[in-house]
């Protein structure tokens, strides 16, 4: 059975973040290394059910992908473990368009 989860807009999920959330990107290697939120947690979404114990316990953390639907699935497997987590909707393409940073991981603009 699907289970909507918590989404935030891009305004609240900066505002999380001002306020000490943690931002964790699932998305692939390759898309990763081509562009990421300088601050954020990267454990791609096939790695989590083996790294959930990376993801910080002890503050909220904002989900992200390109798009939204692979962190809405982080988001789901993680707030089943406990963790206080919710979803970044429209993923690092409004976070980019928006105006977030984004870096590569040669420290170039992504």
């Amino acid at each position: 059975m699907f289970r909507r989860v918590p989404t935030v807009d891009i305004a609240e999920a900066r505002r999380l973040l001002d306020d000490g959330a943690q931002l964790l990107d699932v998305r692939r290697d390759d898309e990763w290394r081509a562009g990421h939120a300088p601050e954020a947690q990267h454990i791609p979404l096939d790695q989590l059910r083996a790294r959930s114990g990376e993801v910080p316990t002890d503050q909220p953390v904002v989900a992200v992908c390109r798009t939204g639907a692979r962190s809405g699935q982080a988001t789901q497997f993680l707030r089943r473990a406990g963790l206080d987590v919710v979803n970044l909707d429209g993923g690092m393409q409004v976070w980019a368009r928006t105006g977030g940073d984004v870096v590569r991981d040669d420290g170039g603009h992504g």
